[in-house]
Protein backbone atom coordinates (compact mmCIF):
# COMPACT_ATOMS: atom_id res chain seq x y z
CA UNK A 1 0.00 0.00 0.00
CA UNK A 2 3.01 2.45 0.29
CA UNK A 3 2.06 3.83 4.03
CA UNK A 4 5.02 4.39 5.06
CA UNK A 5 6.11 2.99 8.22
CA UNK A 6 6.47 5.19 12.02
CA UNK A 7 6.64 5.03 15.69
CA UNK A 8 3.22 6.84 15.57
CA UNK A 9 0.12 4.42 16.38
CA UNK A 10 -1.89 3.69 12.86
CA UNK A 11 -5.41 4.22 13.48
CA UNK A 12 -6.72 2.28 10.19
CA UNK A 13 -10.54 3.64 9.60
CA UNK A 14 -12.44 1.67 7.31
CA UNK A 15 -15.16 3.47 5.64
CA UNK A 16 -15.75 7.30 4.45
CA UNK A 17 -19.42 8.03 5.52
CA UNK A 18 -20.44 10.15 8.07
CA UNK A 19 -19.03 8.01 10.84
CA UNK A 20 -15.48 7.29 9.41
CA UNK A 21 -15.07 11.08 8.02
CA UNK A 22 -15.89 12.70 11.03
CA UNK A 23 -13.79 10.80 13.03
CA UNK A 24 -10.81 10.90 10.62
CA UNK A 25 -11.31 14.85 10.54
CA UNK A 26 -11.71 14.96 14.10
CA UNK A 27 -7.81 13.20 14.72
CA UNK A 28 -6.23 16.37 13.00
CA UNK A 29 -2.78 17.82 15.07
CA UNK A 30 -3.37 13.73 17.04
CA UNK A 31 -0.21 12.28 17.13
CA UNK A 32 -0.50 8.90 15.37
CA UNK A 33 -0.58 8.40 11.59
CA UNK A 34 -4.43 7.61 10.59
CA UNK A 35 -5.44 5.90 6.83
CA UNK A 36 -8.20 5.68 5.55
CA UNK A 37 -9.91 3.08 3.21
CA UNK A 38 -13.02 3.12 1.37
CA UNK A 39 -13.91 1.52 -2.19
CA UNK A 40 -14.43 5.03 -3.48
CA UNK A 41 -12.37 7.83 -3.48
CA UNK A 42 -15.13 10.70 -2.84
CA UNK A 43 -17.73 11.10 0.34
CA UNK A 44 -21.65 10.78 -0.43
CA UNK A 45 -24.05 12.58 1.22
CA UNK A 46 -26.70 9.59 1.14
CA UNK A 47 -29.85 11.95 2.20
CA UNK A 48 -29.98 13.35 -1.02
CA UNK A 49 -29.28 10.52 -3.10
CA UNK A 50 -32.87 10.10 -4.08
CA UNK A 51 -32.61 13.64 -5.81
CA UNK A 52 -29.79 12.06 -7.97
CA UNK A 53 -32.60 9.43 -8.75
CA UNK A 54 -35.04 11.94 -9.59
CA UNK A 55 -33.36 14.46 -12.03
CA UNK A 56 -33.21 16.76 -9.14
CA UNK A 57 -29.46 17.12 -8.44
CA UNK A 58 -26.09 16.11 -10.62
CA UNK A 59 -24.35 13.35 -8.35
CA UNK A 60 -21.15 15.75 -7.83
CA UNK A 61 -23.69 18.11 -5.92
CA UNK A 62 -23.54 15.16 -3.47
CA UNK A 63 -20.48 13.93 -3.51
CA UNK A 64 -16.87 15.14 -2.52
CA UNK A 65 -13.49 14.10 -3.29
CA UNK A 66 -11.97 12.30 0.05
CA UNK A 67 -8.85 13.50 -0.94
CA UNK A 68 -9.51 17.16 -1.06
CA UNK A 69 -10.98 17.06 2.68
CA UNK A 70 -7.58 16.11 3.80
CA UNK A 71 -5.20 17.60 1.56
CA UNK A 72 -4.16 19.87 4.37
CA UNK A 73 -3.95 16.90 7.03
CA UNK A 74 -0.65 15.42 8.31
CA UNK A 75 0.10 12.39 9.01
CA UNK A 76 -3.08 11.31 6.72
CA UNK A 77 -3.42 8.41 4.25
CA UNK A 78 -5.74 7.81 1.85
CA UNK A 79 -6.18 4.56 -0.23
CA UNK A 80 -9.16 3.36 -2.90
CA UNK A 81 -9.66 -0.45 -1.96
CA UNK A 82 -12.14 -3.34 -0.68
CA UNK A 83 -11.82 -4.86 2.67
CA UNK A 84 -11.20 -8.99 1.79
CA UNK A 85 -10.49 -9.97 5.74
CA UNK A 86 -9.38 -8.78 9.09
CA UNK A 87 -7.23 -11.13 10.94
CA UNK A 88 -7.69 -9.72 14.12
CA UNK A 89 -5.42 -11.94 15.91
CA UNK A 90 -2.02 -10.50 14.00
CA UNK A 91 -3.62 -6.75 13.37
CA UNK A 92 -3.39 -7.78 9.34
CA UNK A 93 -5.96 -5.81 7.44
CA UNK A 94 -6.48 -7.72 4.29
CA UNK A 95 -7.41 -5.44 0.86
CA UNK A 96 -7.85 -5.72 -2.72
CA UNK A 97 -4.23 -3.44 -2.89
CA UNK A 98 -2.56 -5.43 -0.21
CA UNK A 99 -1.99 -6.40 3.30
CA UNK A 100 -1.82 -3.43 6.21
CA UNK A 101 -0.96 -3.50 9.64
CA UNK A 102 -2.41 -1.77 12.26
CA UNK A 103 -2.32 -0.57 15.81
CA UNK A 104 -6.05 0.47 16.11
CA UNK A 105 -9.13 -0.58 13.73
CA UNK A 106 -12.47 1.20 13.13
CA UNK A 107 -15.22 -0.23 11.18
CA UNK A 108 -17.44 2.04 9.76
CA UNK A 109 -18.68 0.35 6.73
CA UNK A 110 -22.38 1.71 6.91
CA UNK A 111 -24.86 -0.08 6.07
CA UNK A 112 -26.53 -2.10 2.88
CA UNK A 113 -30.00 -2.87 1.88
CA UNK A 114 -31.71 -5.32 3.67
CA UNK A 115 -34.08 -7.67 0.96
CA UNK A 116 -34.99 -10.02 3.99
CA UNK A 117 -33.54 -13.30 1.95
CA UNK A 118 -35.35 -12.65 -1.37
CA UNK A 119 -33.10 -13.26 -3.92
CA UNK A 120 -35.04 -12.76 -6.30
CA UNK A 121 -36.12 -9.35 -5.31
CA UNK A 122 -32.39 -8.46 -5.01
CA UNK A 123 -32.20 -8.93 -8.29
CA UNK A 124 -34.94 -7.55 -9.92
CA UNK A 125 -35.59 -4.66 -7.90
CA UNK A 126 -33.73 -1.13 -7.75
CA UNK A 127 -31.75 0.07 -4.65
CA UNK A 128 -30.24 3.47 -3.84
CA UNK A 129 -27.72 3.32 -1.59
CA UNK A 130 -24.51 4.28 -3.70
CA UNK A 131 -24.39 6.87 -6.45
CA UNK A 132 -24.10 4.58 -9.23
CA UNK A 133 -27.25 2.95 -8.29
CA UNK A 134 -28.94 6.72 -7.76
CA UNK A 135 -28.13 7.43 -11.42
CA UNK A 136 -29.09 3.80 -12.71
CA UNK A 137 -32.43 4.92 -11.48
CA UNK A 138 -32.25 7.92 -13.19
CA UNK A 139 -32.14 6.29 -16.32
CA UNK A 140 -34.01 4.01 -15.99
CA UNK A 141 -37.02 5.86 -15.03
CA UNK A 142 -36.35 7.95 -18.40
CA UNK A 143 -35.96 5.35 -20.14
CA UNK A 144 -38.90 3.88 -19.36
CA UNK A 145 -40.74 6.44 -20.28
CA UNK A 146 -38.55 6.75 -23.81
CA UNK A 147 -40.20 3.14 -24.02
CA UNK A 148 -43.77 3.92 -23.13
CA UNK A 149 -43.62 6.41 -26.25
CA UNK A 150 -43.25 3.71 -28.61
CA UNK A 151 -45.30 1.06 -27.41
CA UNK A 152 -49.16 0.50 -28.27
CA UNK A 153 -49.95 -1.96 -25.90
CA UNK A 154 -51.98 -0.11 -23.21
CA UNK A 155 -51.06 -2.63 -20.61
CA UNK A 156 -47.47 -2.26 -21.02
CA UNK A 157 -47.56 1.51 -21.53
CA UNK A 158 -49.15 1.36 -18.27
CA UNK A 159 -46.30 -0.93 -16.38
CA UNK A 160 -43.37 1.33 -17.72
CA UNK A 161 -45.39 4.45 -16.35
CA UNK A 162 -46.13 2.78 -12.92
CA UNK A 163 -43.66 2.92 -10.22
CA UNK A 164 -43.45 0.93 -6.85
CA UNK A 165 -41.84 2.24 -3.92
CA UNK A 166 -40.87 -0.94 -1.16
CA UNK A 167 -40.45 1.07 2.41
CA UNK A 168 -42.55 4.10 3.88
CA UNK A 169 -39.51 5.16 5.83
CA UNK A 170 -37.53 8.76 5.19
CA UNK A 171 -36.38 7.53 1.83
CA UNK A 172 -39.56 5.73 0.07
CA UNK A 173 -41.69 8.97 1.30
CA UNK A 174 -38.91 11.74 -0.02
CA UNK A 175 -38.48 9.42 -3.34
CA UNK A 176 -42.35 8.72 -3.90
CA UNK A 177 -42.34 13.25 -3.13
CA UNK A 178 -39.80 13.78 -5.68
CA UNK A 179 -41.35 11.66 -8.82
CA UNK A 180 -44.86 12.50 -7.92
CA UNK A 181 -43.70 15.98 -8.64
CA UNK A 182 -41.83 14.50 -11.25
CA UNK A 183 -45.38 13.92 -12.82
CA UNK A 184 -46.98 16.95 -11.69
CA UNK A 185 -44.64 19.44 -13.34
CA UNK A 186 -41.97 18.20 -15.26
CA UNK A 187 -42.91 15.04 -17.43
CA UNK A 188 -45.91 16.86 -18.71
CA UNK A 189 -44.00 19.00 -21.10
CA UNK A 190 -41.36 16.30 -21.61
CA UNK A 191 -43.79 14.28 -23.19
CA UNK A 192 -47.19 16.43 -24.42
CA UNK A 193 -47.88 13.08 -26.12
CA UNK A 194 -48.63 10.88 -23.25
CA UNK A 195 -51.15 10.61 -21.22
CA UNK A 196 -49.85 11.17 -17.33
CA UNK A 197 -52.54 10.47 -16.13
CA UNK A 198 -51.84 6.66 -16.16
CA UNK A 199 -48.82 7.43 -14.64
CA UNK A 200 -48.99 5.84 -10.80
CA UNK A 201 -46.92 5.81 -7.83
CA UNK A 202 -47.26 3.20 -5.21
CA UNK A 203 -45.62 3.13 -1.64
CA UNK A 204 -46.00 -0.34 0.00
CA UNK A 205 -45.06 -0.18 3.30
CA UNK A 206 -45.22 -3.00 6.25
CA UNK A 207 -45.97 -1.01 9.13
CA UNK A 208 -49.46 0.69 9.69
CA UNK A 209 -48.00 4.17 9.31
CA UNK A 210 -45.21 5.57 7.42
CA UNK A 211 -42.30 7.86 8.64
CA UNK A 212 -42.43 4.52 11.34
CA UNK A 213 -39.72 6.00 13.16
CA UNK A 214 -41.18 9.43 13.74
CA UNK A 215 -44.10 11.32 16.11
CA UNK A 216 -47.56 9.77 15.12
CA UNK A 217 -48.53 13.43 13.96
CA UNK A 218 -45.21 13.58 11.41
CA UNK A 219 -46.81 9.86 10.14
CA UNK A 220 -50.29 11.10 10.17
CA UNK A 221 -49.51 14.67 8.37
CA UNK A 222 -46.82 12.72 5.65
CA UNK A 223 -49.33 10.41 4.36
CA UNK A 224 -51.86 13.37 3.88
CA UNK A 225 -49.22 14.98 1.70
CA UNK A 226 -48.51 11.83 0.01
CA UNK A 227 -52.18 11.63 -0.73
CA UNK A 228 -52.57 15.17 -1.72
CA UNK A 229 -49.87 14.52 -4.31
CA UNK A 230 -51.42 11.44 -5.61
CA UNK A 231 -49.32 8.94 -4.15
CA UNK A 232 -50.40 5.26 -3.28
CA UNK A 233 -50.01 3.98 -0.15
CA UNK A 234 -50.57 0.55 0.98
CA UNK A 235 -50.14 0.12 4.67
CA UNK A 236 -49.85 -3.54 6.06
CA UNK A 237 -48.60 -4.57 2.96
CA UNK A 238 -45.92 -7.34 2.15
CA UNK A 239 -44.17 -7.67 -0.64
CA UNK A 240 -44.49 -11.49 -1.71
CA UNK A 241 -42.61 -12.16 -4.81
CA UNK A 242 -41.92 -9.91 -7.97
CA UNK A 243 -41.15 -11.18 -11.66
CA UNK A 244 -40.12 -8.08 -13.37
CA UNK A 245 -43.27 -7.30 -14.30
CA UNK A 246 -45.66 -8.33 -11.53
CA UNK A 247 -45.60 -7.54 -8.05
CA UNK A 248 -47.45 -9.90 -5.53
CA UNK A 249 -48.50 -8.85 -1.92
CA UNK A 250 -50.48 -9.46 0.78
CA UNK A 251 -53.31 -6.51 -0.10
CA UNK A 252 -52.76 -6.01 -3.83
CA UNK A 253 -50.92 -7.40 -7.24
CA UNK A 254 -49.48 -4.59 -8.92
CA UNK A 255 -48.18 -4.14 -12.29
CA UNK A 256 -44.65 -2.51 -12.84
CA UNK A 257 -41.92 -2.58 -14.74
CA UNK A 258 -39.94 -0.66 -11.78
CA UNK A 259 -39.81 -1.68 -7.98
CA UNK A 260 -37.60 0.48 -6.27
CA UNK A 261 -36.04 -0.79 -2.82
CA UNK A 262 -36.41 1.41 0.00
CA UNK A 263 -37.80 -1.19 2.36
CA UNK A 264 -34.74 -1.43 5.03
CA UNK A 265 -31.06 -1.76 5.94
CA UNK A 266 -28.82 -4.19 7.65
CA UNK A 267 -24.96 -3.59 8.91
CA UNK A 268 -22.61 -4.19 6.61
CA UNK A 269 -19.90 -6.03 8.63
CA UNK A 270 -16.20 -7.35 6.95
CA UNK A 271 -15.22 -10.65 7.18
CA UNK A 272 -13.06 -11.91 9.95
CA UNK A 273 -15.40 -10.23 12.62
CA UNK A 274 -16.51 -13.07 15.44
CA UNK A 275 -20.43 -13.80 14.64
CA UNK A 276 -21.16 -14.25 18.27
CA UNK A 277 -21.32 -10.65 18.12
CA UNK A 278 -22.79 -9.33 14.80
CA UNK A 279 -26.25 -8.62 14.77
CA UNK A 280 -28.08 -8.43 12.02
CA UNK A 281 -24.95 -7.04 10.00
CA UNK A 282 -23.95 -4.87 13.02
CA UNK A 283 -20.94 -5.34 15.38
CA UNK A 284 -21.76 -5.05 19.06
CA UNK A 285 -19.90 -2.38 21.17
CA UNK A 286 -19.46 -1.22 24.68
CA UNK A 287 -20.33 2.65 25.38
CA UNK A 288 -17.21 3.39 23.83
CA UNK A 289 -17.62 2.00 20.20
CA UNK A 290 -14.73 -0.64 21.05
CA UNK A 291 -15.74 -4.10 19.43
CA UNK A 292 -17.36 -6.66 22.37
CA UNK A 293 -14.23 -8.90 22.81
CA UNK A 294 -11.38 -6.98 21.27
CA UNK A 295 -8.64 -4.68 22.29
CA UNK A 296 -8.21 -2.48 19.81
CA UNK A 297 -11.30 -2.63 17.29
CA UNK A 298 -13.70 -0.36 17.13
CA UNK A 299 -17.05 0.11 15.40
CA UNK A 300 -19.20 3.07 14.86
CA UNK A 301 -22.15 3.94 12.71
CA UNK A 302 -24.38 2.58 11.13
CA UNK A 303 -22.09 -0.86 11.70
CA UNK A 304 -22.19 -0.51 15.14
CA UNK A 305 -24.73 -2.12 17.69
CA UNK A 306 -24.55 -0.35 21.10
CA UNK A 307 -27.35 -1.76 22.98
CA UNK A 308 -28.25 -0.89 26.29
CA UNK A 309 -31.23 -0.87 28.58
CA UNK A 310 -32.65 2.37 27.72
CA UNK A 311 -31.70 1.55 23.75
CA UNK A 312 -31.90 -2.51 23.67
CA UNK A 313 -31.92 -2.09 19.92
CA UNK A 314 -29.01 0.51 19.65
CA UNK A 315 -28.94 3.81 18.09
CA UNK A 316 -31.09 4.48 14.80
CA UNK A 317 -29.09 3.44 11.34
CA UNK A 318 -29.12 7.81 10.66
CA UNK A 319 -26.24 9.92 10.14
CA UNK A 320 -26.26 12.03 13.34
CA UNK A 321 -25.21 8.57 15.57
CA UNK A 322 -22.45 8.10 13.09
CA UNK A 323 -21.20 11.87 13.12
CA UNK A 324 -21.29 12.28 17.61
CA UNK A 325 -20.11 8.57 17.74
CA UNK A 326 -16.67 9.43 15.08
CA UNK A 327 -16.03 12.73 16.77
CA UNK A 328 -16.01 11.18 20.43
CA UNK A 329 -13.75 8.19 19.52
CA UNK A 330 -11.55 10.77 17.92
CA UNK A 331 -11.58 12.35 21.42
CA UNK A 332 -11.43 8.77 23.44
CA UNK A 333 -8.16 8.29 21.16
CA UNK A 334 -6.51 11.24 22.00
CA UNK A 335 -7.46 10.73 25.83
CA UNK A 336 -6.00 7.32 25.42
CA UNK A 337 -2.75 8.28 24.18
CA UNK A 338 -2.54 10.56 27.45
CA UNK A 339 -3.47 7.93 29.97
CA UNK A 340 -6.53 9.92 30.59
CA UNK A 341 -9.65 8.25 31.09
CA UNK A 342 -12.40 7.58 28.43
CA UNK A 343 -15.60 8.87 27.64
CA UNK A 344 -18.57 6.79 26.90
CA UNK A 345 -20.73 7.97 24.13
CA UNK A 346 -23.86 9.55 24.71
CA UNK A 347 -26.09 9.72 21.83
CA UNK A 348 -27.77 13.79 22.02
CA UNK A 349 -30.82 13.24 18.89
CA UNK A 350 -31.18 16.05 17.39
CA UNK A 351 -34.75 15.36 15.75
CA UNK A 352 -35.83 13.76 12.17
CA UNK A 353 -37.17 15.15 9.51
CA UNK A 354 -38.39 14.41 5.97
CA UNK A 355 -39.34 16.22 2.99
CA UNK A 356 -42.22 14.93 1.07
CA UNK A 357 -42.56 18.10 -1.62
CA UNK A 358 -42.47 21.51 -2.17
CA UNK A 359 -43.54 23.33 0.44
CA UNK A 360 -44.00 20.02 2.30
CA UNK A 361 -42.34 18.18 4.83
CA UNK A 362 -42.56 17.17 8.39
CA UNK A 363 -39.55 17.61 11.42
CA UNK A 364 -39.70 16.26 14.74
CA UNK A 365 -37.27 18.42 16.81
CA UNK A 366 -36.21 17.68 20.28
CA UNK A 367 -38.79 20.91 21.84
CA UNK A 368 -41.05 21.52 18.53
CA UNK A 369 -43.02 19.50 15.72
CA UNK A 370 -43.42 21.01 12.70
CA UNK A 371 -45.15 20.49 9.60
CA UNK A 372 -45.79 22.48 6.07
CA UNK A 373 -44.04 25.08 4.73
CA UNK A 374 -41.46 25.74 7.67
CA UNK A 375 -40.27 22.43 8.11
CA UNK A 376 -39.46 22.24 4.33
CA UNK A 377 -37.18 25.39 5.38
CA UNK A 378 -35.76 23.95 7.60
CA UNK A 379 -35.09 20.69 6.02
CA UNK A 380 -33.75 22.62 3.05
CA UNK A 381 -31.52 24.30 5.10
CA UNK A 382 -30.11 21.50 7.79
CA UNK A 383 -29.29 20.04 4.67
CA UNK A 384 -27.56 22.64 3.21
CA UNK A 385 -25.42 23.25 6.28
CA UNK A 386 -24.53 19.41 5.74
CA UNK A 387 -23.23 19.19 2.25
CA UNK A 388 -19.78 19.07 2.38
CA UNK A 389 -17.61 21.72 0.72
CA UNK A 390 -18.91 25.19 -0.51
CA UNK A 391 -19.10 24.28 -4.04
CA UNK A 392 -21.47 21.41 -3.56
CA UNK A 393 -23.57 23.78 -0.99
CA UNK A 394 -23.69 26.70 -3.95
CA UNK A 395 -24.95 23.88 -6.86
CA UNK A 396 -27.34 22.35 -4.39
CA UNK A 397 -28.85 25.47 -3.68
CA UNK A 398 -28.85 26.61 -7.25
CA UNK A 399 -30.72 23.55 -8.59
CA UNK A 400 -33.53 24.18 -5.51
CA UNK A 401 -33.81 27.72 -6.01
CA UNK A 402 -33.93 27.20 -9.96
CA UNK A 403 -36.61 23.70 -9.97
CA UNK A 404 -38.64 26.13 -7.19
CA UNK A 405 -39.16 29.12 -9.59
CA UNK A 406 -38.68 27.11 -12.57
CA UNK A 407 -40.54 23.86 -11.96
CA UNK A 408 -38.11 22.43 -13.33
CA UNK A 409 -35.28 19.66 -12.70
CA UNK A 410 -32.92 20.63 -15.43
CA UNK A 411 -30.55 17.28 -14.96
CA UNK A 412 -33.16 14.97 -17.16
CA UNK A 413 -29.76 13.22 -18.82
CA UNK A 414 -29.08 9.17 -19.68
CA UNK A 415 -25.76 10.01 -19.15
CA UNK A 416 -25.50 5.32 -19.25
CA UNK A 417 -28.43 3.47 -20.22
CA UNK A 418 -29.12 1.18 -17.86
CA UNK A 419 -29.98 -2.74 -18.61
CA UNK A 420 -30.36 -4.70 -15.85
CA UNK A 421 -28.41 -8.21 -15.92
CA UNK A 422 -29.44 -11.46 -16.52
CA UNK A 423 -29.34 -14.23 -13.37
CA UNK A 424 -26.84 -15.99 -16.01
CA UNK A 425 -24.65 -12.76 -16.28
CA UNK A 426 -24.41 -12.28 -12.36
CA UNK A 427 -23.89 -15.91 -11.87
CA UNK A 428 -21.06 -15.58 -14.54
CA UNK A 429 -19.62 -12.39 -12.48
CA UNK A 430 -19.67 -14.12 -8.98
CA UNK A 431 -17.89 -17.55 -10.01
Amino acid sequence: MNIPETNLPRIVIIGGGFGGLNLAKSLKNTEAQVVLIDKHNYHTFQPLLYQVATAGLEPDSIAYPIRKIFKKQKNFFFRVAEVQNIQTNNNILETTIGNLEYDHLVIATGSKSNYFGNDVIERLSMPMKFVPQALNLRSLILQNFEAALLTNDLEERKSLMNYVIVGGGPTGTELAGALAELKRHVLPKDYPDLDLRQMNIHIIEAAPRVLAAMSPEASSKALKFLKKMGVNVWLDTMVKDYDGDLIKTSNKDLNSKTLIWAAGVQGSSPIGISSDIIKGGRIKTDEYNKAIGYNNIYAIGDVALMESEENPKGYPMVAQPAIQQGKNLAKNFKRSFKNQKLKPFVYKDLGSMATIGRNLAVADLPKIKLQGFIAWLIWMFVHLMALVGFRNKVIALFNWVWGYLRYDKGVRLIIRPYKRATKEQEEEVLS
